[in-house]
């Protein structure tokens, strides 16, 4: 297309912005090596009659499953091979917009360049299918390979529920007010498989955030920097433990008083 779809739209351009800011972040942090890492966002809410009267740059693609909730809907992606910090300088060369089709089992690209999404878009445009389905208001999914979090995830003794969001929520005070429902853990299965996804979607029942075992953290909000914000204050307390580790001593944490205490006066999910 001559120009970017995103000129003459604001709206959409900011959530663009977004991606490409939080793209940024995951690489000066070292949570995205090489092209390591997933985006995908829902932006039907910006998508106006002149875009859905834009023709595709490219054929029909089979996402490989129906999902029956995302008919008409538009997501940007980040692109299969593509970087992070390539995303982060030129989000429209290295992502690209989609729309499902009307089957609600293959989508096309729309704009601007026909770029690829990314090879675990099955397992992301799922999890956005049941988004939509519980009428919930998410719209961001992030995966990401955050060091210390996997870290911790190589051992059995983290991976058992609630033991990990119980260590990291008593690091530091604002982990349990800012990821009030804690992590989630889905035991290692293949990347990208649906097998990885529908646990992954067991887990968002309960959680915003999943750490998938040796592999990375799944995490979704309302928009793409609170997935990103939930990711940052559990990798710092998991920084905190480990710091505290390597200085010779086991770290007391909060006491689970103190985490209800905090519970009750932030009026956070139980």
């Amino acid at each position: 297309m001559d120009k970017s779809i995103l000129e003459g739209r604001p709206a959409l351009a900011r959530q663009i912005e977004d991606v490409a800011e939080v793209a940024g972040y995951l690489w000066q942090k070292g949570w995205a090596e090489r092209n390591g890492g997933n985006i995908t966002v829902n932006i039907t809410e910006y998508v106006d009659d002149s875009m859905r009267a834009l023709p595709a740059i490219g054929a029909p693609v089979q996402i490989g499953l129906t999902l029956p909730h995302l008919k008409g809907c538009w997501f940007f992606c980040k692109g299969t091979n593509k970087r992070m910090r390539d995303l982060a300088r030129r989000p429209m060369e290295n992502g690209s917009v989609i729309r499902i089709l009307d089957d609600c089992s293959s989508y096309e690209i729309v704009a601007d360049l026909p770029v690829k999404p990314t090879s675990e878009l099955p397992s992301h445009l799922a999890v956005h299918n049941d988004f939509v389905e519980r009428g919930l208001d998410y719209r961001a999914s992030l995966h990401t390979h955050p060091i210390e979090l996997v870290a911790m995830s190589h051992t059995d003794k983290f991976l058992k529920k609630d033991v990990l969001s119980n260590l990291l929520w008593s690091m530091i005070p604002e982990t349990k007010a800012f990821c009030p429902r804690g992590l989630g853990i889905v035991d290692y299965k293949l990347p990208g498989s649906l097998d990885l996804a529908a646990s992954t979607i067991r887990e968002l029942e309960d959680y915003d955030v999943v750490m998938w075992e040796k592999h990375g953290v799944f995490a979704v909000g309302c928009d793409i920097m609170e997935a990103f914000d939930q990711v940052d204050v559990l990798n710092k307390s998991a920084q905190i433990y480990i710091a505290a580790r390597c200085m010779g001593y086991e770290p007391d944490g909060m006491t689970l008083e103190q985490m209800q205490e905090m519970s009750v006066a932030f009026n956070l999910p139980k």
